[in-house]
């Protein structure tokens, strides 16, 4: 990158940190702020990034951010998808195609995350691609965040890869088979005949998995938006939960939150997300 590149970079940075206010990202105001918007630890927080190598990239120095952080500082700054793609050139980095688990995630889905703080809770694409998600989520379903390519999909992993199946007790994966590829119909549907990202999932699938193919031409098709699911955690055993999705405009994206099921003791050992470790998913 360009000393001016950088210091453009740089620039941005610090314009659209002072623009947030600690309560737009879920942090207290406190008493003492010698600054309107957010401090640069409080970005690098956010972003999962060291103090001083945020520091550097406002400052116009350092190494070249990768994809990722870039992708982590468009969420924690709550970027405009117009802003999130300037950000990327002015990294020299390439913009995200949408569907990816860099996809621009509309901040006021992040607003509605953040102030989900005691139940668990995610965004995800319309091919369920996690692309973030609270602690109470990583710590019930696990850290989705290290799967790349099509396994970043769990529908893909569902039918690819046996370990995606623990999750749900075997008495209802049969079910949950059903649910995924008629879900995976219902998108691939609404979607432009011009996209790939679905076309080249559902191709995949029927390649690699009989049991997806034998499904799939069943035609079934439906979106969820609403069900009750057994998830198994390795401490706190099988949680009865409701699994309830609020839909972006275009329905490329999903806000998906979990509450216990009425009548069963799932609140309890829920409240106990807070105090356990996160599950290690990423198989």
């Amino acid at each position: 990158m360009s000393t001016a590149k950088y210091a453009e970079l740089g620039a941005f940075l610090r314009s659209r940190r002072d623009r947030v206010r600690p309560s737009d990202v879920g942090l207290p105001h406190g008493p003492r702020r010698r600054v309107p918007g957010l401090r640069r630890d409080e970005v690098a927080q956010l972003a999962g990034a060291s103090v001083e190598y945020y520091t550097e990239l406002e400052r116009g120095r350092g190494s070249q951010p990768s994809e990722q952080m870039l992708s982590a500082l468009a969420r924690a700054l709550r970027l405009t998808r117009d802003e999130r793609d300037h950000l990327y050139r002015l990294a020299h980095r390439p913009v995200p195609a949408d569907g990816g688990g860099a996809s621009h995630v509309h901040p006021g889905m992040l607003d509605l995350l953040d102030r989900l703080d005691t139940t668990p809770a995610q965004v995800i694409t319309d091919l369920h691609v996690t692309l973030v998600q609270n602690r109470l989520a990583v710590a019930l379903l696990g850290d989705q965040s290290g799967f790349h390519g099509r396994r970043a999909s769990f529908v893909y992993r569902w039918f690819t890869d046996p370990a995606a199946r623990d999750l749900y007790p075997e008495e209802d994966h049969d079910g949950q088979t059903r649910a995924f590829t008629a879900d995976l119909r219902a998108a691939a549907g609404r979607r432009e005949s011009s996209d790939t990202e679905a076309v080249s999932l559902v191709t995949a699938l029927l390649d690699e998995s009989p049991e997806f193919a034998r499904v799939w031409a069943e035609h079934d098709v439906a979106f969820r938006r609403q069900d009750r699911k057994r998830i198994r955690h390795p401490e706190l055993g099988t949680l009865e939960v409701d699994c309830l999705n609020l839909f972006s405009e275009d329905g490329r994206q999903r806000l998906l939150w979990f509450t216990p099921a009425v009548g069963t003791d799932s609140a309890d050992r829920l409240a106990l997300l807070s105090v356990l470790g996160t599950q290690d998913m990423a198989r």
